[in-house]
């Protein structure tokens, strides 16, 4: 595993975790690369769609994990404007997953408290499972507990281009004036607005990049890597992840 180096704790995130009063170390907003579904197949010698499921079990766990831990936001990338160019029948495996995920969890989501939130151009997708994702968000939008943010058809240079066409209109309109914008009218037009700023940021399966995911967030997030293989990713992981996060000396510049 691949970490950030820690300044304090025994290092062992069981019993670590079991003297913090905060679980989540003061992270409000974690986002996740999750990578390495193919690969696990792989290592088991299982067809590659049957990672992908086992992806897809890894989220509902960390989902309920990550809420019951008090985390305010959590952001997941699964499926970025560059997937396109995977195998056709991996991509109908994907979509169909995702159909299954989102009828199939949306009622847990709901009792559990859980606001869906959906970034990136996923109106391109399907119309069915548009129609499955707005439904979904607009029986969630009163939710409180935690937001759980879905990155479909995203990527964060095309979503920094839409912000820009976005505030470039409004300055034609006469909203404001060139000189006057500031980086809150760039937040404000992305798609994670109205989202905790970004505190972690975790890739698994080794790799290490961020894929154009999240440029603009993680300007001052902590980036926190591991092997770890997104199917074999659960509640210690991220135990680990936000561990790390907790023992670093967060400066954002100042000094």
């Amino acid at each position: 595993m691949r970490l950030m180096p820690t300044k304090k704790g025994s290092g062992d995130p069981d019993s670590d975790m079991a003297q913090v009063a905060d679980p989540t170390h003061g992270a409000r907003h974690i986002a996740i690369i999750m990578d390495g579904n193919g690969r696990w197949a792989k290592k088991k010698h299982l067809p590659r769609a049957l990672g992908h499921k086992k992806g897809v079990e890894a989220v509902r766990d960390i989902v309920r994990v990550a809420g019951e831990m008090g985390i305010e936001a959590m952001t997941l990338y699964a499926f970025s404007s560059e997937n396109w160019n995977r195998p056709a029948d991996e991509i109908t495996d994907l979509m169909g997953l995702l159909r299954q995920y989102i009828q199939s969890d949306i009622d847990e989501f709901d009792e559990n408290g859980i606001r869906l939130k959906v970034i990136g151009n996923y109106k391109a997708l399907d119309s069915d499972i548009v129609q499955l994702i707005e439904g979904a968000l607009e029986r969630t939008a009163k939710n409180d507990r935690m937001t759980l943010a879905i990155a479909l058809n995203y990527g964060a240079q095309n979503e920094m281009l839409r912000a820009v066409q976005s505030i470039a209109a409004a300055v034609k309109k006469g909203d404001f004036e060139p000189d006057e914008i500031d980086v809150s009218h760039v937040s404000d037009a992305l798609d994670t607005a109205g989202l905790p700023p970004l505190d972690l940021l975790i890739r698994t399966s080794g790799e290490l990049r961020l894929s154009n995911f999240l440029l603009w967030q993680a300007a001052y997030s902590e980036l926190y890597f591991t092997d770890t293989l997104w199917p074999d990713f659960d509640k210690r992981e991220l135990q680990r992840a936000l561990k790390s996060f907790g023992d670093r000396d967060r400066r954002f510049g100042g000094r």
